[in-house]
């Protein structure tokens, strides 16, 4: 996640003398890359994790074919080394290092200074939080990573240890360019590790990846139905509530819709969906036309590229409708004009290269904002928010300063176009993975938005009560007289039946 380059800092790395792991090397490189003055120190003594973990790591390594060494794993060396001018800062990788005079930040991984916690926490099904800890008493950073697998511990580690790696950098660009919190942003938990590896393995994670596997030999991994509804109440957004009056978009269980957009044109209501066949994995933009009876008409494929679409936010602008789909697996966040709307989209522009997902547009004070989360190259898609903004829907896209905005599973990767309520206040709606995946939908308040900061409130969960059977919800979006949300459905294989 490149930043505008901040004034090289002198820092000091330490990392374990023996077994150091891939992860303490690549923040290193990470801060080499943002241009800082990077000197290495050792910790002495053991630092291997024990046996049962790497077996565990390697066993699910093969069964999940995950090739090349992880973020985990083990690496022959990292030299020691000095820097060009003395430290003004320390960054503690080994847990343990000695005080010093100059401001030390340390990582507590679920309230233990030990990286392994982060896999025993994983294992025993929990979601480690990585606090960033000034002089062992201040927290001045903080992290709620997104754990994609649940059922793989060696995968979840990993997914725990990238952003680890993300906070390292981002805190690093706070302190050199004075933005670190002078109060503590959390209460620290240190707590040391809670239980071993192999009882937190055997106990724990074993039963949860054999009743996994159980289920994906019965069940689709993910299928989500879209439902709509045509109402002048007052909706979603206001209630906090589900609510009843949903009609479900029926499929064949073959491949499903998701992220329903709608978009009215000419008095008559569209709503463009991510369209997955199970078959090849990849989906497609879809469109749904509804007739003046507001019966839905059977999907068709508007776009297709490559890769991966999905997330396609529909809008008007400047007297031209566009689409911004999401397409991470291109490495670019490319806008669509529409050439004949609604089949016909040709590739405009691309506003921002990375692992950009679902981004959201909002215009704010006079210039445009996008709200998107970024995976900064390891790990999940769906914890880190960043947020761009523009003169112009062309550009120049410009990363925010404090980018990234927050680290949290909770409320990172947007799940919907922004909104304002009848009380006038601005909501996002935000996926909240606590549960998984997909586990449930909340609204965000936005308190500031601006260049020096990005504010959103805690997200308060949507009601899932009401009529709507799927209530593991994570998109929300009305225009008009229709609204429409997704919700994951339990789907045997071979089948569309529950």
């Amino acid at each position: 996640m490149r930043a505008a380059r901040e004034d090289m800092l002198a820092i000091e790395v330490i990392v374990p003398q023996s077994a150091p792991r891939r992860w303490q090397q690549l923040v290193i490189e990470r801060l080499e890359a943002d241009g800082h003055d990077v000197a290495v120190a050792h910790r002495a003594g053991p630092a291997s994790w024990p046996a049962p973990a790497k077996a565990a790591f390697q066993f699910e390594q093969r069964l999940f074919r995950r090739p090349g060494p992880l973020l985990g794993s083990a690496v022959q060396a990292i030299q020691a080394r000095s820097g060009n001018r003395p430290a003004a800062l320390r960054l503690d990788l080994a847990g343990d290092a000695a005080p010093s005079d100059v401001p030390t930040i340390g990582l507590w991984f679920d309230g233990s200074g030990a990286d392994l916690s982060a896999a025993i926490a994983v294992a025993a099904g929990r979601l480690p939080v990585i606090e960033a800890v000034l002089d062992k008493k201040t927290v001045v950073g903080q992290a709620r990573p997104m754990v994609d697998k649940r059922e793989s511990t060696a995968l979840g580690t990993e997914d725990v240890f990238a952003r680890a790696i993300t906070l390292v950098q981002s805190v690093a660009r706070a302190f050199a360019a004075g933005r670190l919190p002078l109060e503590p942003i959390a209460e620290t938990h240190a707590r040391g590790q809670r239980g071993g590896f192999t009882s937190a393995y055997l106990g724990a994670a074993l039963p949860r990846l054999g009743r996994e596997a159980l289920r994906r030999a019965r069940f689709r991994h993910a299928h989500w139905r879209v439902g709509y509804r045509f109402t002048d109440a007052p909706g979603v957004a206001d209630t906090g509530k589900l609510g009843t009056g949903w009609s479900v978009l029926p499929d064949m269980g073959d491949h499903f819709y998701a992220d329903p957009f709608p978009f009215w044109r000419q008095g008559r209501p569209f709503v463009f969906v991510e369209d997955y066949p199970h078959a090849t994995g990849k989906a497609v933009i879809s469109v749904v036309a509804f007739d003046a009876n507001g019966v839905p008409g059977t999907p068709r494929v508007v776009l297709e590229e490559a890769h991966h679409l999905s997330y396609p936010q529909v809008f008007e602008r400047d007297g031209v409708i566009w689409m911004l789909p999401e397409a991470s697996a291109s490495g670019k966040l490319t806008l669509y004009r529409a050439s004949g709307f609604p089949d016909g989209w040709v590739a405009e522009t691309v506003l921002v290269e990375g692992e950009i997902s679902d981004a959201t547009l909002f215009e704010h004070e006079g210039l445009l904002w996008l709200f998107a989360t970024d995976r900064d190259g390891h790990g999940s898609t769906s914890d880190t928010l960043a947020v761009f903004s523009a003169p112009a829907l062309a550009g120049p896209w410009r990363p925010h300063p404090a980018n990234p905005i927050l680290i949290d599973h909770r409320m990172a990767r947007p799940g919907g176009a922004f909104v304002r309520n009848r009380d006038g206040r601005i909501l996002l709606p935000v996926q909240d993975g606590t549960l998984g995946y997909g586990g449930g939908l909340g609204l965000s308040e936005l308190l500031q938005l601006d260049q020096q900061a990005v504010r959103l409130s805690a997200p308060r969960p949507i009601d899932a009560a009401g009529d709507w059977p799927y209530p593991k919800i994570h998109t929300l979006n009305r225009a008009g007289r229709l609204e429409v949300i997704d919700g994951i459905a339990a789907v045997r294989k071979r089948s569309g039946k529950q």
